[in-house]
């Protein structure tokens, strides 16, 4: 039913198609928005349009960047033997805010799902390929610790160890504040098998 009128139910529908923006959610910044100052909304309307005009992918990493090669890749004090793969772009802001990784990145833009229909080559796979054939020491596979990223870390792995580059797997486990009583048998299981010596 049409409480509103047309045009505000036209922008909660568009607003509520968003990822993780749910019905309520989408109402809420559908008023918000409605109440805003028109300049302020033409100011949010044009970095909508402006970034999607501009933001393509690093031709280096993938990752996001309004720019041919992103500030990370393009910096000439970061370590460009050594790539951490991540499946997107906000999983490589994540490791950019502990401030203590120095190497650089490949974005695959998703993870090796045969259920949902996602496959090696579908991903970018076939580049992080090419990128290993100049001068790379260690690969960290960074993917999640989800059946599809554990997937796709021992695809990559395979491709990976003939080449002899060195091939590491982020550590997981128990979570910082995490009661062992309500972890998984298989988190608890990783979190012995990464364990390191104090």
């Amino acid at each position: 039913m049409d409480y509103y009128g047309s045009q505000v139910t036209k922008l909660i529908e568009e607003l509520s198609a968003l990822p993780g923006i749910g019905g309520k959610s989408a109402q809420r910044l559908a008023f918000h928005i409605v109440n805003m100052p028109k300049e302020r909304v033409e100011q949010l309307a044009d970095a909508i349009v402006e970034a999607k005009k501009h933001i393509c992918y690093c031709k280096e990493c993938y990752t996001l960047t309004d720019q041919e090669v992103c500030p990370i890749c393009s910096n000439p004090s970061r370590d460009k033997k050594t790539i951490m793969v991540v499946e997107s772009a906000r999983d490589l802001a994540a490791y950019e805010k502990t401030g203590k990784y120095e190497g650089v990145y490949h974005v695959l833009h998703g993870a090796v799902s045969p259920l949902l229909g996602i496959g090696p080559g579908d991903i970018k796979l076939k580049e992080l390929m090419q990128r290993l054939q100049g001068d790379v020491n260690e690969v960290i596979i960074a993917t999640n610790s989800s059946l599809e990223g554990e997937t796709t870390a021992m695809y990559i792995s395979k491709l990976i160890k003939p080449t002899g580059i060195k091939v590491s797997r982020i550590a997981s486990g128990v979570p910082v504040g995490g009661d062992l009583e309500y972890i998984d048998e298989v988190t608890l299981l990783r979190a012995l098998e990464g364990r390191v010596e104090l």
